[in-house]
C-alpha cells in the first residue's frame, strides 16, 4: 500500500477516529486505526472501534497502491500532528510475519510496526432495520440542550445514555417530535424537537422510538456535525442492537444501552406556584461571582424578594467569607429561599440558548424547572438541596 496526502487531511481525520480507541484495547488491535486504501476511489479510510462505538471517515488522496493495515493510533495521531503542513508518503511493505509502515514528509521519516487489518473486527452495521433523516440543526438542537445532564457514574449505565423518544404519534404510528431526555438522578434535561416547524420546506415523520444511546457516542456525533451546515441532514439507521449514524464520508456508528429508562416525565410538577423571569446572561454572570465563595459545598442560596422584583444569590464559605450578589427579576408568587448545587445551575444556564429564561418552582424542597424563553422546546428540572442553618 501506498499513498500521498496532504498533512493537514490525515490529521484531521486521525483526530476524529482516534476518539474511538480504548485507552485500555481488548484485544489489542483496538489500540490501532484500521487504514484502507482504494485505487479505485483513490480514497482513504479510517476506522477505530472500542466494542461500542465506531467511528468511520474517508478523504481523498493520491493512492498509488491500495491495501489496509492497522497501526498504532496514538503514536500515528502524535507523529502526523506534529510533521510539517505538507505532502505525506504513507508505504507499507508486509510480508507474512511483519507489518511495517513508513510514514515519509520533507523533514524525515518514521517507521511504525502495525498488525494485519484482518484482525480488525468490523464494525456493527445495519441490515433490517429502520432508516430516518434528520436535520443536523434538529441534532445540534436536542444534544447540546441535555447532553450535559447525563451521569459518568458507570453503576447507573441506562443514565449514562441519552434517550430519544418519539412523541406526536398520529396516523401509522408516525410522530413529528424527537424528544432527547438526559438524567444523572440529580436534574433533568428534556428537549423537544419539532421535526416540522411552521417554516419547514419539507415534512418529516418518524417511526415510533424508544432508545437509550451512550451519552459519549452522542458527544462525537455533536463534533461531527459541529462543522457542517444546520440545513444538511444526517442519514440513521437502526435496529434492536445498533444505531448508525451516516453524514457524506463519515459514520458513527454505537450500540444501544439496554435497560428502562426512568419514566422522568412524572417528576416534572404540571403545576406551580411560583414563577421569575431572569437574563440568563445575568444570572449567569452572578452565579460565577459567587461560586468564587462556593468552591467548598458548592452551594448557592437562591432569595426571591417579591416587593423588591429582586432576586439575591448568595454563598456562604464558612470560616471564609461570603458573597452576595442581587438582579432584577419579575417575580409572581410569594418570597422564598431556596438552595441549589452551583455546577448543576451553571450546567444547565450555558445549555439554554435564550436570553431570557423562565424559572418555576413551589417550595425549597420540591423539583426546580428551568426553560428558556423563546421558541426552543427545553425543560431543565434540577432539585434544591436543605439549607442548613
Amino acid at each position: 500500500m501506498k499513498i500521498v496526502c496532504s498533512q493537514s487531511d490525515l490529521k484531521n481525520n486521525l483526530s476524529l477516529v482516534s476518539r474511538a480507541v480504548p485507552s485500555r484495547p481488548e484485544p489489542p488491535v483496538l489500540g490501532n486505526v484500521l487504514i484502507k486504501a482504494s485505487e479505485t476511489t483513490q480514497k482513504v479510510s479510517l476506522i477505530a472501534f472500542d466494542g461500542s462505538l465506531g467511528i468511520k471517515t474517508k478523504f481523498n488522496a493520491s493512492v498509488e497502491s491500495g491495501g489496509s493495515i492497522t497501526l498504532p493510533a496514538k503514536l500515528l495521531n502524535d507523529i502526523v500532528t506534529r510533521l510539517p503542513e505538507s505532502e505525506i508518503t504513507l508505504e507499507v511493505q508486509s510480508d507474512d510475519d511483519n507489518f511495517v509502515a513508513t510514514i515519509s514528509s520533507t523533514s524525515g521519516q518514521f517507521q511504525l510496526t502495525g498488525i494485519d487489518a484482518t484482525e480488525f473486527p468490523e464494525l456493527p452495521t445495519i441490515e433490517a432495520g429502520e432508516t430516518i433523516e434528520l436535520p443536523i440543526a434538529t441534532l445540534n438542537e436536542g444534544l447540546g440542550g441535555c447532553l450535559f445532564a447525563a451521569s459518568t457514574e458507570l453503576s447507573k449505565q441506562v443514565l449514562t445514555g441519552v434517550h430519544l423518544k418519539t412523541q406526536g404519534l398520529g396516523e401509522n404510528n408516525l410522530g413529528d417530535i424527537l424528544e432527547f431526555a438526559a438524567t444523572d438522578s440529580h436534574r433533568l434535561a428534556v428537549v423537544a424537537a419539532d421535526l416540522n416547524p411552521e417554516d419547514a420546506e419539507t415534512t418529516i415523520e418518524l417511526p415510533k422510538l424508544a432508545i437509550t444511546i451512550p451519552a459519549k457516542a452522542l458527544r462525537e456525533l455533536e463534533r461531527m456535525v459541529s462543522d457542517e451546515s444546520g440545513g444538511d441532514k444526517v442519514k440513521v439507521s437502526f435496529d434492536e442492537q445498533v444505531m448508525v449514524f451516516e453524514l457524506g464520508d463519515r459514520l458513527l456508528t454505537s450500540t444501544k444501552i439496554s435497560g428502562d429508562y426512568p419514566a422522568y416525565g412524572q417528576l416534572i410538577p404540571q403545576s406551580f406556584t411560583r414563577e421569575i423571569i431572569l437574563d440568563r446572561k445575568r444570572l449567569l454572570t452572578s452565579l460565577e461571582l459567587v461560586a468564587i465563595l462556593a468552591q467548598k459545598n458548592n452551594l448557592v442560596k437562591f432569595s426571591l424578594n417579591n416587593e423588591a422584583s429582586e432576586l439575591v444569590v448568595s454563598a456562604d464559605a464558612q470560616d471564609i467569607g461570603n458573597a452576595e450578589q442581587s438582579l432584577p427579576a419579575q417575580i409572581m408568587g410569594e418570597d422564598i429561599e431556596i438552595a441549589f448545587n452551583i455546577k448543576y445551575l451553571m450546567d444547565g444556564l450555558k445549555a439554554i440558548p435564550t436570553s431570557e429564561i423562565k424559572m418555576q418552582l413551589n417550595e425549597w424542597n420540591q423539583p426546580v424547572i428551568f426553560s428558556p424563553l423563546g421558541s426552543l422546546q427545553m425543560t431543565y428540572l434540577v432539585m434544591p438541596v436543605q439549607i442548613r442553618s
